[in-house]
């Protein structure tokens, strides 16, 4: 039997994946990172690679034992990340720098670059598909401030699953998915920029080579061999960004393909042709893992934090009822709020606005229109108000996009945690009023990263026979035509109701549950 090893790293943490090559799971393991605040900076998130390193090693290892394949089965590696976190090189290929992507320390340079040309930013975007908020040019221009010596001394600079692969081939490589996130590529011809970086007045000689998802970069090195038990025939292999790579995970390779992604944030991702950009800065636009295809994103902020943070705040009683029945405890608040009407009894919940890239920022979290009735407008009304409210979100970031692209999806493919859900999953296919499919893979990006790690090796032909032969579905949630068009006037209410309370953060009344660094 044939293996794929798929090395997934997020946010908070690292996971190996073993796979069979009919997209069988065989073996997980998974450590969390550690990112280090600096107390001298704000807002920083450093990224240890010394001490995380080892964790990968450790994953490998125990993926390796626990499945107790032979290293010889496992044909070849590949690996995703989580998308702006950036690593730093110097001349001898050493790390000297890193960051995550929740890395927020550059504020002041977002400030100091949109006073010297305040159109600079939008003509880049016009190019690159991205803003200041997320990218490595502002971090860079920290750098350069706050850290001389660093920035003097970087020759490379690579995202977090390059890096990963690196340590395990001994090649400085980028894929354009991730690597168009950093603000410096041309999203046309997927590849570095360089008159992006003269023109912010950073290093422009500091771009590895870029190969598409599915590359072969070399081998697994005597080293990371002995480290890890992996093989030095193990082929390395090009991976991805998370979000891209979880859309191939659920067969989303084609244009005008529409995957919903419910984490802690919601993610909107719209296969396109070409790299159309809004004029108007609004959406993100990223190089798709899979060549000759972009797409435009839109993100809904916390969705699925603010759903943790109900249930850890008001949810006692569910969660000790999950824990005695080996439920879920979202099941049981799902259960409990099956028969809340459409609508939530009047509850509109202001937690993320739809996506302005450009300028972006969100209203104070807060429930409104609460009735003193608590049989009315209790704890099921309200949790049923934060799933309609990640769908409400939705249907206006998909419109944002149906703007730039003159299309609005026939149906979406939701993954995530959030697709667990029945209820959630209905109610979102409600507010669109389009079909809901469900895979039976849910969290996708290590299986879109070890198909394209398979078709490397050339245990698929391509990614479409991958695809056609691993994705699988669970459920096609069909919507109600009557709850859709109330719901199509739930969302002009809700909006109105937004934009005052967004006015009220703005004029500081209230505390914006987030905004962009510089704004």
């Amino acid at each position: 039997m044939e293996h794929i090893l798929s090395l997934d790293a997020g946010t908070g943490s690292i996971r190996a994946v073993l796979f069979d090559t009919l997209g069988n799971q065989v073996g997980v393991s998974q450590e969390e990172w550690t990112h280090l605040e600096d107390p001298r900076y704000p807002g920083s998130m450093n990224f240890d690679w010394e001490a995380n390193w080892n964790k990968v090693v450790c994953c490998i290892q125990a993926v390796m034992k626990q499945t107790k394949v032979p290293p010889a089965s496992i044909k070849a590696l590949s690996a995703t990340s989580m998308r702006e976190g950036l690593v730093l090189y110097d001349e001898e290929d050493k790390e000297i720098w890193a960051c995550a992507n929740v890395d927020a320390r550059a504020g002041e340079e977002v400030k100091e670059l949109k006073a010297i040309d305040a159109k600079m930013e939008l003509e880049l975007y016009s190019t690159s598909g991205q803003t200041y908020a997320l990218g490595a040019i502002p971090r860079l221009l920290w750098l350069k401030k706050h850290e001389p010596t660093i920035y003097q001394a970087t020759k490379k600079l690579t995202m977090i699953n390059d890096w990963i692969l690196f340590k395990l081939s001994g090649v400085l490589q980028v894929d354009p998915s991730n690597g168009c996130t950093t603000g410096l590529f041309d999203l046309k011809n997927r590849e570095w920029k360089k008159e992006i970086a003269k023109r912010c007045d950073i290093k422009s000689d500091i771009f590895p080579p870029v190969h598409e998802a599915g590359s072969i970069i070399g081998k697994v090195t005597e080293t990371a061999a002995s480290l890890t038990g992996l093989s030095t025939e193990t082929l390395v292999i090009s991976g991805g960004g998370d979000a891209q790579m979880a859309t191939v995970g659920v067969g989303a390779i084609k244009t005008q393909q529409t995957v919903v992604s419910g984490g802690s944030f919601w993610q909107q991702e719209v296969n396109i042709e070409e790299p159309l950009v809004d004029m108007e800065g609004r959406v993100r636009v990223n190089c798709h893992a899979v060549e000759g295809v972009w797409q435009i994103e839109a993100i809904g902020f916390f969705p699925g934090l603010v759903m943790r943070w109900f249930r850890d705040a008001f949810c006692e009683q569910e969660k000790q009822e999950a824990l005695a029945s080996g439920r879920d405890a979202y099941e049981i608040l799902e259960e409990k709020a099956r028969d809340v009407p459409v609508g939530s009894n009047g509850i509109l919940p202001i937690f993320s606005d739809t996506m302005n890239y450009i300028s972006w920022r969100h209203a104070a979290p807060s429930f409104i229109n609460l009735s003193l009735d608590a049989k009315g407008t209790g704890k099921p009304e309200m949790f049923k108000a934060l799933q309609e409210n990640a769908a409400l979100v939705t249907l206006g970031n998909l419109r944002l996009i149906e703007e730039a692209t003159g299309f609005f999806p026939k149906e979406v493919i939701f993954v995530g945690g959030a697709a667990k859900g029945k209820l959630w999953s209905q109610t979102l296919a409600d507010v669109l009023g389009i079909p809901v499919k469900v895979p039976v893979v849910k969290e996708a990006a290590a299986l879109g990263t070890a198909l394209y790690a398979g078709v490397g090796a050339c245990l698929y032909s391509s990614i479409n026979d991958a695809v056609e032969l691993v994705v699988k579905w669970e459920n096609t949630y069909l919507p109600d035509p009557d709850h859709h068009h109330q719901y199509l006037e739930i969302y002009e209410t809700w909006r109105k109701v937004y934009a005052e309370q967004l006015k009220l953060a703005d004029l500081g009344v209230t505390t914006h549950m987030w905004k962009a660094p510089g704004l």
